[in-house]
């Protein structure tokens, strides 16, 4: 029988944060996906749970936690995590994410280095500039559909392989896509909040604010994955490893090889 996942409310600067956790021993905080929430973490919760303690959270406007009217910054998301972990009684953590998640994890070691003592970021997205930033974001809005409102449209896994391949796992499925859909639609009309911050994040300079030891995960079909040697430039003492047949949401579909990996550098 799978481990039993807590869940939570932490009050912060950006409202009641709402978190999900797992297991114990050392503290792994989580960072999800752009346009998700913990729920797209349980089984990466569960992997942890032998040898961590996990604690996921869902960002502002997310999930269970509270929406805000403004737009955050990656650096905001981090202070969220930071928050928790004093409401949870957490003096000093692992931090570990994926895409936005990653982001959000390179900013905790480089801006929190006493309370993160190392990173494991999991699909690590570039973008090269703000035009490629702005481009990028335009083609995954092109397959988000929404009604006439705004707010999030449901997909299927039809719609999903044959318009957006690249942000599906390597083995989608309809379940799979109905946890995509519920979380899209918890978030509403605020689930670009957290590309938008990804888009103005310099994530070279948060490499190389980095002083801790870094893992760099990334799965071997990850459309990011091309930019890795420039990032890994500017951390010196950051680590890279490749997922054999991962691509995108491997902390979802992949969690059994993140948990092997963090178990390889984090214990």
């Amino acid at each position: 029988m799978p481990p039993a996942i807590e869940r939570g409310l932490a009050k912060t600067f950006a409202g009641h944060i709402h978190w999900r956790a797992c297991g114990d021993g050392p503290v792994v905080m989580l960072s999800h996906i752009n346009q998700q929430s913990s729920a797209l973490m349980l089984e990466l919760l569960q992997a942890l749970s032998p040898n961590f303690r996990a604690v996921a959270i869902d960002y502002p406007s997310h999930g269970h936690s509270d929406h805000i009217d403004w737009q955050p910054r990656i650096e905001d998301y981090a202070r969220c995590v930071v928050e928790v972990m004093d409401s949870l009684g957490i003096e000093r953590a692992f931090a570990m994410g994926e895409a936005v998640g990653a982001a959000v994890s390179i900013a905790l070691g480089g801006g929190w280095p006493q309370r993160i003592a190392r990173v494991v970021p999991i699909n690590t997205p570039y973008f090269t500039d703000s035009d490629t930033a702005k481009n990028d974001i335009a083609d995954i809005a092109k397959v988000r559909p929404s009604d006439a409102s705004g707010f999030p449209a449901p997909r299927s896994i039809e719609f999903l392989l044959a318009n957006d391949p690249e942000h599906a796992p390597m083995r989608p499925s309809q379940s799979w896509m109905d946890r995509i859909n519920t979380a899209q639609l918890e978030i509403g009309r605020d689930r670009w909040q957290a590309m938008q911050a990804l888009s103005k994040f310099d994530t070279l300079a948060g490499m190389a604010a980095l002083q801790c030891p870094a893992l760099m995960l990334y799965g071997e079909k990850f459309i990011y994955g091309k930019h890795r040697a420039l990032l890994m430039a500017k951390c010196p003492q950051a680590e890279v490893q490749l997922i054999a047949n991962g691509r995108f949401c491997m902390s979802w579909e992949r969690a059994s090889e993140i948990a092997e990996a963090a178990r390889g550098f984090l214990l």
